[in-house]
């Protein structure tokens, strides 16, 4: 994050910030481009990274080398980009030694969801239960210690931001990405980054009542459970709890759902 950005953090909100970080890196965010269509993929790359909170309000992206460098672009590339999400209120240039290109604080508002997005959500939902499930498998077999108490970590957090669904959702989406990660197969962790930002834009339609959210985030705990024991049918139980619950919530709560 920008020097801003941690002024006046308490102890508590680094660790907490440190435990975010931990649970999901930007490693997949930065991650090779390897299609052809180099500029819309990298739009389409951080703009998802954006709006999923990996990149939040106020962070400033790395130097023009290094960000080439990880995705593997040229600079032109990259500044046809950068140029198209500054247009779009996404990200901002700041001139000078203290200068770079940052993300939008506050961002711009949401566009509504296509009506063919709202038609499509229960396969959508079927996709995340796909991945997600296999997921929570392979996290069971291979999540180690260390990634668990991270996951923890952002569990525990999760419960103090109940009022807020907008700084939930975020940490929300670093659990489930950060749940990939412990599986140490990146198709994997995209596939999670992609099934999130569809996700995201379903779960925009519907209220967030903090019972709600303290339901979900009661089903993290459970599959952190069943991790720990290392239970693989545990764990596909308690994920597929978990998605079904979403499902219902949407299926209650969206307009145009049925």
């Amino acid at each position: 994050m920008s020097g801003a950005a941690t002024l006046g953090e308490s102890s508590e909100q680094v660790t907490i910030a440190t435990s975010l970080e931990q649970a999901a890196s930007l490693d997949t965010v930065f991650a090779p481009v390897r299609s052809l269509t180099a500029f819309e993929e990298t739009v389409d790359r951080l703009g998802t990274a954006i709006r999923l909170g990996l990149l939040p309000p106020g962070t400033k992206l790395p130097a023009e080398r290094e960000l080439c460098h990880k995705l593997g672009i040229a600079r032109s590339t990259l500044r046809q980009a950068l140029v198209a999400l500054a247009q779009s209120g996404h990200v901002h240039a700041v001139r000078g030694r203290r200068g770079g290109t940052f993300v939008a604080d506050p961002l711009p508002p949401a566009r509504p969801p296509e009506p063919a997005v709202v038609r499509a959500w229960r396969s959508t939902c079927d996709r995340r239960m796909a991945v997600e499930v296999g997921v929570a498998v392979l996290a069971a077999d291979r999540a180690g210690g260390v990634a668990l108490d991270a996951l923890e970590e952002v569990a525990s957090a999760l419960e103090g931001m109940l009022d807020d669904f907008g700084a939930y959702r975020q940490a929300d989406v670093r659990f489930h990405v950060g749940l990939a990660e412990t599986t140490g197969n990146p198709a994997l962790v995209t596939a999670m980054t992609e099934v999130q930002g569809a996700m995201t834009g379903l779960i925009a339609l519907i209220a967030h009542p903090p019972e709600v959210l303290a339901s979900a985030n009661a089903q993290h705990r459970r599959l952190l459970t069943a991790l720990r024991k290392h239970d693989e049918a545990g764990a596909a139980r308690a994920m597929v709890d978990h998605l079904r619950g979403t499902e219902h919530v949407l299926a209650g709560l969206m307009p145009g759902s049925a």
